[in-house]
């Protein structure tokens, strides 16, 4: 019987220790995980010269500790080796693209507002205008035109 219970006990043991293979992780590794992530986006933060409050306030997911690891690592890093802060071109590509847009419309808007009167006049009685039907009369409230 005690070697019915040892085969048990080792036949248990290997079936959980592929439990990693099935996508179950263990605790450890997961705050692992959470840990590198946060010290990665505190790096990242901090080479893009973004403060350590905006950086909280944009990754509120993330382990404010580990943001704080990673942030202040790659401050001592850029200081030892004298690296500058890299400014994120994104934005900028996108602020551009939107003051394009704005632009564009400003100035449609404007060649609408400037065109000749005649031309406006003549594009009214042209027949090209909108035919609905003429708009009916309301009708009046009976209690309002009896009293």
């Amino acid at each position: 019987m005690p070697r019915l219970a040892l085969i048990a006990t080792l036949l248990a043991l290997a079936a959980l220790s592929g439990c990693e293979m099935l996508g179950m992780e263990s605790p450890e590794r997961v705050a692992a995980a959470r840990d590198a992530e946060g010290r990665a986006v505190g790096g990242a933060c901090r080479h893009a010269g973004r403060a350590i409050e905006d950086c909280y306030l944009l990754n509120n997911r993330v382990d404010k500790a580990a943001i704080f690891t990673g942030w202040r690592d790659m401050n001592d890093y850029m200081r030892e080796n004298k690296i500058d802060v890299v400014a994120p071109q994104l934005l900028a590509q996108l602020a551009l693209a939107k003051a394009a847009e704005a632009k564009a419309a400003a100035d449609a808007k404007a060649a609408a507002e400037a065109k000749p009167p005649e031309a406006k006049a003549s594009d009214a009685s042209d027949g090209s205008a909108d035919k609905r039907a003429p708009a009916k009369p309301k009708a009046r409230d009976a209690k309002a035109g009896g009293a």
